[in-house]
């Protein structure tokens, strides 16, 4: 064996060390889920169009101009003349066509839409939706949209009361729309692809390039930064880069997980990463109420008297109750997700009390993790 083969057997076996190393027990994710390959992603298409055939539910044409403007021009397109006259139809209504152009999509394939109302319309259910050009974003018509819609919801009124259940001014047409112009991208001619993490971190880019070039036995991706891993594309897949990525794609890495406490303090929910570490510190909790009671006391004068009258007066009543647990919890150095929530729960303390707990936590510098606040 000449010393170049020494080297490429050297070389594979320190990737595989590395690849055990990343792939461990617990490496459940698949590249494909973690990450996207340049080129293959999908394209927003938007229009602008009319939905006819309501029951009544439609736009009021008086008050919403640009759909009056825009029956006005859809008619004299077919030949029909109505500037002199004045429409009062309530069975059209102005609608925004939304769609996603999926990457290698072929021209005559069907893609479905969304439909949602821009004026006054209290319903778009049992409307027609005409014939509507969807452009992306260099401004060129990729898809024509037309169909029955489907609407999820509904609304009924009478003279005193109105029910609505879900979004009766947003629809779906299954299929509504064919492509007619496709994007073009060839993706065998490339040379490289670069593969984008949708969490970037350094870690799992640097897991990530290990496992592809285990696979293909040399070295052939290299990370960026830590978003971005550039592939070289291998002779022997030169032409089968579908191949490549099907390959690719389904190989297992353990993400990395940075430490991290995400908190949305209007609906009180909170998510504590994995690897949120709190050195020892000691928290204490209390819940102070104060109430104040009006107890109205009617006051009369006595019987026969010729001199006063009924007075209405109120006796207040201050009490101030302290509610909280009157403890004060050790948290040792180093305790993990489970220890800590336990730690909070064996408080007492609620979703809210919890927040200001970790935001005070982390103000002294105890807790190892960055807080979001939403």
């Amino acid at each position: 064996m000449n010393c170049l083969s020494l080297k490429k057997c050297f070389i594979a076996l320190f990737l595989a060390c590395l690849t055990c190393y990343a792939n461990n027990a617990d490496a459940n994710s698949r590249i494909k889920d973690i990450a996207d390959f340049e080129g293959v992603r999908d394209n927003m298409l938007v229009g602008y169009g009319l939905v006819v055939g309501l029951n009544g539910t439609g736009d009021n044409l008086s008050s919403i101009s640009f759909t009056q403007q825009s029956v006005i021009s859809m008619l004299e397109r077919l030949g029909v003349n109505s500037r002199d006259g004045k429409l009062k139809t309530k069975n059209i209504a102005a609608v925004a066509v939304t769609a996603s152009l999926p990457p290698f999509a072929r021209q005559g394939t069907r893609i479905d839409v969304s439909v949602s109302a821009l004026g006054d319309a209290k319903s778009l259910m049992g409307g027609t939706l005409m014939v509507t050009p969807l452009v992306g974003a260099d401004g060129e018509v990729y898809a024509v949209a037309q169909g029955q819609l489907a609407v999820g919801g509904f609304v009924a009124e009478g003279d005193n009361q109105v029910v609505t259940r879900g979004v009766p001014t947003s629809a779906k047409i299954v299929n509504g729309a064919i492509i007619e112009r496709e994007i073009p991208f060839s993706i065998d001619n490339l040379e490289n692809i670069k593969i984008s993490l949708r969490n970037p971190d350094f870690t799992t880019a640097k897991r990530m390039a290990n496992a592809i070039n285990s696979f293909l036995g040399t070295i052939y991706a290299a990370p960026l930064d830590n978003a971005t891993i550039n592939l070289q594309i291998p002779p022997q897949y030169r032409n089968k880069i579908v191949d490549l990525l099907t390959n690719i794609e389904q190989l297992r890495i353990q993400p990395d997980q940075p430490a991290k406490v995400i908190i949305d303090e209007q609906s009180g929910i909170i998510v504590i990463g994995d690897n949120v570490k709190i050195n020892k510190v000691a928290v204490a909790q209390g819940n102070l109420t104060i109430y104040v009671t009006e107890t109205p006391i009617i006051s009369q004068p006595a019987p026969f008297a010729e001199v006063g009258e009924t007075v209405l007066t109120n006796v207040t009543d201050i009490g101030v109750v302290d509610s909280g647990t009157k403890k004060v919890d050790l948290l040792d150095t180093g305790i993990t997700l489970k220890e800590l929530v336990d730690g909070l729960n064996s408080l007492g303390v609620g979703p809210r009390d919890i927040i200001s707990i970790l935001q005070a936590i982390k103000a002294a510098g105890a807790l190892q993790a960055d807080i979001e606040v939403l």
